[in-house]
Parts: C-alpha cells; structure tokens; sequence
C-alpha cells in the first residue's frame, strides 16, 4: 500500500526489530512495506513494594549497566525538522546530442544559396537541422518520499519511596545513575533497529526490483560457478574453497564499486520515459566518497583468521564509509545471522501496471545468507524529523516524575539511486 503522510505509530516494528536484534526472538519476516555466571532474578530477603525487583539492603551494590551506541549508523541520517514530512526529489533525464547544423554533412545541406536559418525541406522532406530557436527544454523526473514514524518511550522517577532499598543517598543516585543509562541504552536499541530496517528495505528493494534495474542483486555462488565453470554448493565456498571464493568476492565487490562511478544506466531503476521516437533515462553514478558498503564480518573475521591474511587487508578494500555488521535482522543464532526476511516498500516499476509509479509491498526477501551490501548513500535515508525528551513535574500525590522521549522519523528508500545487494543461494 501506499505510504501515508499522517504519522504512523511505529513501537509495534520497532519492538520486533530490537526483540529479533537481541536474541530474545528468533527471527520472523518483518513487514516494513508500509512503514530498519547465571545470576538469580531475586533472592529470598524479599523485595520492595514499588517497582517489585528490588530486595532490601544488603551489603554491596553492583549497578549491571554500561553505556551502548547504536550501530548501523552507515546509513545517512538527513536531519529536516518538524515542519515538513514531505520531500520532493527532481532528477533529470539524460538528453541527446542534435545533428551538426554548422556544416553540410552526410545527413544535412545547411548551407547553401537560398536556404534560410530555419528548416528548409524537399517534397516534404527535411534538407536542413531546425533553426537555432527549436525549443530542447529538460524533462525533469519528481519523486516524493513522505510520512513519519513515531513512537515513544518513557522512565519513571520515584523521589522516595525505594530509598528504602539503599543503605545512603551515594548507593541512591547509583541507582538511579543505572537505570537512566539503562534507559538510554534501549534508547539507543530502538534508534539501531530504526537504521537497521532503513537498511534491511532498501536491501530488499535492490533484490525485489533486481529485473528493472540492470542488476541491483548478485547471487555471488552463480558468479562464482558461472566463471570457473565449476557447480560447488554455498556451504562448500564458505569452508573448502574459502580462500578461492573470497579473492573471487572480493574482486567482484572492487570491480562493482569502480562501475558504479560510471554515469549508466547500471544498478538502479532508471525510470525509462519515451516521447515520440525516443526513450529517456535517468543516468546515474556514485563517486567513491558518496558509496557505502555493510558486509558480513564473521565470513571475513573467519578468512582473516584462518586463510587469507596475505590478501585481506584494509588496503585491500579501501571503500570509504565502510562498516562491519555481525548481524542482518537478528543475532538469535549463528545460522540467522547472515539471513534476512523481510516484505519492502517497492516502487512499482511495471508500466502495465495500474499502480506504476506508486509504493507497493514488495514480494518477501527470505535469503539464508546475505553478504554484503554496496550502495550510494542516498539510496536509503534516515530522516530525523523530531526527537524530544519532556519530564512532568512531581505527582504531589504518589511523589513520582516521568519523563517520555518522543521520536518521530521517516525512512526513505530510493530505487533510482545506485546499489547491489550481494547474496549466496544454491
């Protein structure tokens, strides 16, 4: 379906995301089509009536918190404010060159005795290029990306009741230093699992709309198999010939992003638009400085470790704006790492179709084993429309503050822009 402007709650997905990206959830497809020492609970000395998961006074205090920074920050952040939650994007499709009218060549006489600066013609036929007046206008291209994301998150700050739970005023404001940060810390989760579903829809979208853009997805065990002529499984170019797969893969990845500077038709819808006799497209390239790379490093950490440190370098793969991801959609196992499930936002490219032009959900993208992801980084956006953080005052009742954080973002995904997205399938 179309995306809607009117804000849409988002806490639902995002729980999902951050429950899939912690382990607490094995993973399931997440639908972003319409929208990225065993230690005991509790011991036995009882605990206090409030928050119901603190004993009473022992004697030492642990505080089990440290700060996290949200990851997958590879994905551009757009900052556009709160008064707008529509943006226009004008693009312009590449145009022709004209015949020569400054000489006489093999297809005009443009200069000759009697003719005039205008067109001049034979029984019908043109002799002469039109005149220096023939009106070339651009064709422009507008595309919106609109609608917001929002949700939000609150911590309660009692000011007195569980001091019970603490021998002085310095174990006091540990705790209470503990738990903010801890409040930060899912902060920062649920801003990760936003990133990570601005990533995720954009790789989805790459596979889904591979036919209309000119290869935006590569099946690296086909390539593989396809230049040595051999037929070797996916699991067997991860473990037996790992050494010959990744030179191969990384060699592909090189040579791809050097393509992509390339002004072509090449790795992103172009929009095909033809008038009269003449078709138009939207020409792009991505210089190195605007190219992003996400790529699966346990293959990597596992190749540096064990077979390929002669050639695996960070001269090797010098792409800028590079970033490990140890994880696609959910850490639950090792097998799910690499994979990822998800139904995308598409533009419909069908020109048959009735919604052309127009967001439509995707098929769903369920691979087993995504490697890496090259893309120009305006292909997906994140776009900061609001953020704030208010705390009521004291209940004179309860003797209890709040304090809600409230977010509102979009996400954007961009067909036109170039990106490949690199798997392995048999």
């Amino acid at each position: 379906m179309a995306r809607v402007f009117t804000p849409k709650d988002g806490h639902i997905i995002m729980n999902l995301l951050v429950k899939q990206a912690t382990g607490q959830q094995s993973i399931t497809v997440v639908d972003s089509s319409t929208f990225v020492s065993a230690g005991e609970l509790v011991i036995s000395t009882g605990m206090e009536n409030v928050l119901n998961s603190l004993s009473y006074v022992l004697n030492g205090l642990i505080i089990a918190t440290r700060p996290y920074n949200a990851r997958m920050r590879i994905v551009d952040m757009k900052e556009v404010g709160p008064f707008s939650n529509l943006t226009r994007k004008i693009s312009f499709y590449s145009k022709f060159a004209k015949p020569d009218g400054s000489h006489n060549t093999d297809l005009f006489t443009n200069l000759a005795n009697g003719f005039t600066a205008g067109e001049n013609e034979l029984n019908g036929n043109p002799q002469s290029t039109k005149s220096q007046w023939e009106q070339n206008p651009p064709i422009p291209l507008e595309l919106k990306f609109g609608g917001t994301t929002v949700w939000q998150d609150s911590v309660t700050q009692y000011e007195d009741q569980i001091k019970a739970a603490f021998r002085d005023d310095a174990e006091w404001a540990r705790f209470l230093t503990g738990y903010m940060e801890e409040h930060a810390n899912d902060i920062e989760s649920q801003k990760e699992a936003f990133y990570r579903l601005v990533l995720l829809n954009r790789m989805g979208m790459a596979y889904d709309m591979n036919s209309y853009s000119n290869v935006s997805a590569k099946n690296l065990t086909t390539e593989f198999n396809a230049f040595f002529g051999t037929s070797y499984t996916s699991a067997q170019l991860r473990s037996v010939y790992l050494k010959d797969f990744l030179a191969f893969m990384v060699a592909t990845i090189k040579a791809d992003s050097d393509f992509l500077e390339e002004r072509d038709t090449k790795a992103h819808w172009p929009v095909p638009k033809t008038i009269g006799a003449d078709t138009y497209n939207i020409l792009r390239h991505t210089p190195k400085n605007r190219q992003k790379l996400a790529l699966y490093s346990p293959l990597f950490r596992m190749a540096e470790s064990l077979v390929l440190p002669e050639i695996f370098n960070p001269n090797y793969l010098s792409i800028e704006n590079y970033e490990g991801v140890t994880y696609w959609q959910t850490d639950n196992t090792d097998l799910t790492r690499p994979t990822i499930d998800i139904i995308p936002a598409i533009t419909d490219a069908d020109t048959t179709s009735a919604t052309y032009g127009k967001q439509i959900a995707g098929a769903e993208v369920k691979l087993d084993y995504v490697v890496g992801f090259l893309f120009d980084k305006e292909a997906c956006l994140a776009e900061l429309q609001h953020e704030s953080a208010r705390t009521t005052s004291v209940e004179a009742r309860k003797g209890y503050r709040n304090t809600w954080n409230t977010f509102a973002k979009n996400m954007i995904s961009d067909p036109t822009e170039k990106a490949i997205l690199y798997y392995m399938a048999d």
